[in-house]
């Protein structure tokens, strides 16, 4: 059987008194379309902090391409790159968007501003927007053409090092905020760019959008109460038993999960 691209072992995290996670195992295959669900604050985006090497477990370990890393993404480059669209954006408000797309570049390559110019307006087009685009800051953009300029910051990679091109690609709430039809783009655009063949075409999202599960997710896990308590194909939603599942799926207060207030 093919090794996992991404492998978590006994991964622990607590903050204060509270374990976010108690001792979860993943693993995550090349071409994988995985999201991650379950209600808020159940340490879905501390897991693909975790992943993205931005924050340290307090117990367990992380493989990535079967190489252990020690410590965080500053302290050891990994076997792969990987990157992260976060769900604010996480946009440079002082940069243009060319700027923004194309920081890494500008700030670690040998590249000409011509040539990091011309790739920025390729992503800029690949992600459905048009390359004048470029020139706008970050408040000039809607909140939909934001989430895309940080799609496109995220696929951007250096034509000539290949190893700057990522392998996973992490997606925190890529649709929260949005409207329906702005979702819709959003959650094709994930799609297409899995497709696409440039960058990586295996990606895990964190996502409670009914929308956004059913139309990104190949496999789902469900974590709550620091553990993964149900995984399964996407179409497995709605023909499971799973107390928990079902629950969430029926926005019910009544349940197995705990909902403040009730």
């Amino acid at each position: 059987m093919t090794p996992p691209l991404i492998q978590l072992k006994g991964i622990s995290k607590q903050f204060g008194n509270t374990f976010v996670l108690n001792n979860v195992d993943l693993d995550i295959y090349e071409g994988e379309a995985l999201v991650i669900i379950g209600p808020s604050g159940t340490g879905k985006s501390t897991i693909l902090r975790i992943i993205a090497g931005l924050l340290a477990p307090d117990k367990g370990e992380i493989y990535i391409k079967q190489q252990r890393r020690q410590g965080l993404i500053e302290d050891q480059q990994d076997a792969m790159n990987i990157s992260m669209v976060f769900q604010q954006a996480a946009l440079f408000d002082s940069l243009t968007v060319d700027e923004n797309i194309g920081f890494t570049l500008y700030q670690n390559s040998r590249l000409s501003h011509d040539k990091i110019r011309k790739l920025v307006e390729e992503k800029l087009q690949m992600v459905g927007l048009p390359p004048e685009t470029a020139d706008l800051s970050p408040a000039q953009l809607s909140g939909g053409m934001k989430k895309r300029v940080s799609f496109a910051r995220a696929i951007m990679s250096n034509p000539e090092d290949p190893d700057t091109s990522p392998a996973a690609i992490l997606y925190d709430e890529p649709t929260a905020g949005l409207d329906p039809i702005a979702s819709t783009v959003i959650e094709n655009l994930v799609r297409r760019l899995q497709n696409t063949g440039s960058g990586s075409n295996t990606y895990v999202m964190v996502s409670h959008q009914d929308s956004t599960i059913r139309r990104t997710a190949d496999r789902v896990i469900f974590l709550y109460s620091g553990k993964i308590q149900w995984q399964g194909k996407v179409e497995d939603i709605d023909t499971t038993d799973h107390p928990m599942v079902r629950q969430f799926f029926n926005a019910s207060v009544e349940g197995p999960i705990q909902v403040a207030g009730t």
